[in-house]
């Protein structure tokens, strides 16, 4: 199945993974709603690098606001827009994969 895809660094990928971060933020946005599998960059090199570890459900984007930081696990910064992030199932086995910028098609 071709889904798309994101990927995160370090140690963002883990949180987004394991519930602890249910807000993802960018400098841009997408107009696509959806799955999206969450993938650890290869950089920096913390455990598991470059690896599909979940799979979320993103459904909306705002510009970020000072009341999603915790949910974010950042603080709010120039541009800066949250992507809110439901449904998350891990993948298990986790699956290797090459990373790219933006929303990528992603066959799992």
């Amino acid at each position: 199945m071709i889904y798309k895809a994101i990927s995160l660094k370090q140690p963002w990928a883990n949180l987004v993974a394991t519930g602890k971060k249910t807000i993802e933020t960018r400098k841009w946005t997408t107009n696509y709603r959806g799955d999206l599998v969450i993938c650890s960059s290869k950089k920096p090199d913390i455990h598991p690098a470059g690896y599909a570890l979940c799979i979320v459900e993103l459904y909306r984007i705002e510009p970020m606001k000072k009341e999603h930081e915790r949910k974010a696990c950042i603080k709010v910064y120039p541009r800066a827009h949250s992507w809110f992030l439901k449904n998350i199932r891990p993948i298990n086995p986790i699956v290797p994969v090459k990373g790219q910028l933006g929303i990528f098609d992603l066959k799992l």
